[in-house]
């Protein structure tokens, strides 16, 4: 049992050993402590060395010959102080390597997507919820959602389409989206917003989803049938080349 404690401090099995038997005897000498616990000469030696740096034994060098004296395990609590201000120390470096890491990514070419999956039950909660988040990813470009949408999202999402474009929204946020259906959007027509809600019909192609570009995110969902779910991605590379593609269509599309 003591061993396995030990162990859970960092304690190899012959770290254990010794220190036990120098416990037991209070204060010995390495020649004695090899024959307690036959283990050569040579490695005790070694071994109390790293004792002595851990702090759990010391050297009592004011004889001819060095003995290893045990710390009572009492006074091992000046351990967790230092383990504390270790701990603390290595907090503090790690917090400024992450700035400076963060820094140093900023000239990264390369990223790493950041993918989030939504089911039906929390996917209202989730719109209203990261609104804000990409009205400001999108407001750092041309203040425009681009994207298709599946006409059967206004339907069962209109309350959340009229609160943010009445309440959540920048009042200069802008959409342009191609739709296959006009009927749901076509209830908006004479609302105070439907001027900044610009969709075109491209009866030629049938969506089944949606997708729109967000700033530096994509949104991507499915409420063509239950269950719905939205997926999440922020890449904005990946963001910028869907965006420049949907402004290239727009022109084409009458």
């Amino acid at each position: 049992m003591i061993n396995q404690t030990l162990d859970k401090l960092g304690m190899s099995d012959k770290e254990a050993a010794i220190y036990l038997a120098v416990l037991q005897q209070g204060r010995a000498l390495p020649t004695h402590i090899s024959k307690m616990t036959k283990i050569n000469r040579t490695t005790v030696y070694s071994v109390a060395k790293d004792l002595v740096e851990k702090g759990f034994i010391v050297e009592d060098l004011g004889g001819k010959n060095t003995y290893l004296v045990a710390v009572p395990p009492q006074d091992l609590k000046h351990l967790i102080r230092k383990e504390e201000k270790a701990f603390e120390n290595k907090k503090k470096s790690f917090e400024s390597a992450i700035g400076e890491l963060e820094d140093f990514a900023k000239n990264t070419k390369y990223f790493i997507p950041k993918i989030t999956f939504v089911q039906e039950e929390d996917l209202e909660s989730y719109l209203y919820k990261r609104s804000d988040e990409w009205h400001a990813s999108i407001m750092k470009y041309d203040g425009t959602i681009w994207g298709f949408q599946d006409h059967t999202f206004a339907g069962n999402y209109e309350k959340w389409i009229d609160w943010e474009w009445r309440v959540g929204g920048p009042k200069n946020l802008q959409l342009r989206f191609f739709s296959n259906k006009s009927g749901v959007e076509k209830k908006n027509k004479n609302k105070d917003y439907a001027a900044r809600r610009q969709i075109k019909y491209w009866n030629k192609t049938t969506f089944t989803a949606s997708i729109w570009v967000q700033g530096d995110y994509l949104i991507m969902l499915y409420t063509h049938s239950r269950p719905h779910h939205l997926v999440e991605i922020y890449d904005p590379l990946m963001a910028a080349n869907t965006r420049e593609f949907f402004k290239g269509v727009w022109e084409q599309i009458e």
